[in-house]
């Protein structure tokens, strides 16, 4: 197995995680009564496992080899809303790193469908980053005023809150391509 096929199949672990990660953040947020983002958590989780899907294919399409990697479980409780938030950033840190460190494998291999398949992905990890930064920076506003929190939440449901946040993409994501 080549040094870009081991990134890709390594990397899908982080996509994996980060999904099922996203599905106990989901259910977290649920069960404190905040129906948007838990509704934003569960397209989230969605999301990276398309993102997971669109490496398998790539994987396939070039008849190489895909690992299916385990998945550990996720944490189960956060301390606030905003812990929660600042785990998704960090994870999607995480994932950014991780996809540049296979773009790069990608260049020195001179792989230009594989640079061009992770084009998609860094436009897609500017937009993850600037959406968790952005929700990170709303729940500091808020703070501990609970109408706040709700009235976010809110916007959430109603699919208002990520409108104005500049990346790759604009506005709340409801399915992925």
């Amino acid at each position: 197995m080549n040094d870009l096929t081991k990134a890709i199949n390594l990397h899908l672990a982080c996509e994996f995680q980060a999904s099922h990660t996203y599905l106990a953040m989901s259910i977290w947020l649920r069960e404190k009564d905040l129906a948007g983002f838990s509704s934003y958590m569960q397209i989230k989780s969605q999301e990276e496992r398309g993102h997971a899907d669109r490496l398998i294919a790539y994987l396939v399409d070039c008849d190489e080899q895909v690992e299916l990697p385990a998945v550990e479980a996720p944490q189960r409780n956060w301390v606030s809303t905003q812990d929660l938030f600042d785990q998704v950033y960090e994870l999607e840190k995480d994932v950014t790193a991780s996809i540049n460190r296979i773009y790069s494998i990608a260049e020195q291999a001179g792989e230009r469908s594989a640079t061009a398949m992770l084009d998609w992905f860094i436009a897609e990890q500017l937009q993850e980053e600037a959406e968790a930064r952005f929700v990170r920076k709303r729940l500091r506003l808020a703070g501990d005023n609970t109408a706040a929190l709700l009235l976010l939440d809110q916007q959430f449901l109603d699919g208002t809150a990520l409108t104005t946040v500049k990346g790759g993409l604009t506005g709340l994501k409801q399915s992925e391509n």
